[in-house]
């Protein structure tokens, strides 16, 4: 089942059950997912690592928003979001992080060869090829500097 058919069948079980916040952040992930579908150039079926990386933006955009609401004192908004962020998070592969996530960007630094931080874009490169979608870009990328200034 692809992915804009299951988003779809859970839009109708949160129909169902009246559930507001899963029913708004489900046809969001619809939305993206059939404007990128329909975009000019894209294929006729949207790839998997493309889906991945809408879902992966979608979710850094609801956190940096409720991040903005806590400073301005806005609770009720940083709930939403949070809630929002989470219910996309689940249609994402599980989140590698900590000492197993550097551990796997040691060796794709040391498999591609940087040797010094003129060689950082050829290590990122070949580290979000691999770790699409599974880990965040901006810690991927704090551990590729620190791994090449060291």
């Amino acid at each position: 089942m692809s992915l804009i058919d299951q988003i779809t069948q859970d839009i109708k079980t949160a129909m169902k059950a009246k559930d507001r916040v899963a029913l708004e952040a489900l046809r969001g992930i619809k939305k993206e997912l059939i404007e990128a579908n329909t975009a000019k150039g894209a294929s006729e079926e949207l790839a998997e690592d493309a889906g991945l990386k809408i879902l992966q933006k979608m979710v850094k955009q609801r956190k940096d928003a409720a991040a903005i609401f806590v400073e301005q004192g806005r609770e009720d908004l940083a709930e939403k979001e949070n809630a929002e962020a989470e219910v996309i998070a689940k249609y994402m592969p599980e989140q590698v992080t900590g000492a197993e996530l550097e551990k796997m960007v040691a060796a794709i630094v040391e498999k591609s060869g940087a040797q010094s931080m003129k060689e950082m874009g050829k290590a990122m490169g070949m580290a979000s090829k691999e770790l699409g979608g599974k880990a965040d870009g901006k810690e991927i990328a704090d551990l590729v500097k620190k791994i090449l200034s060291a």
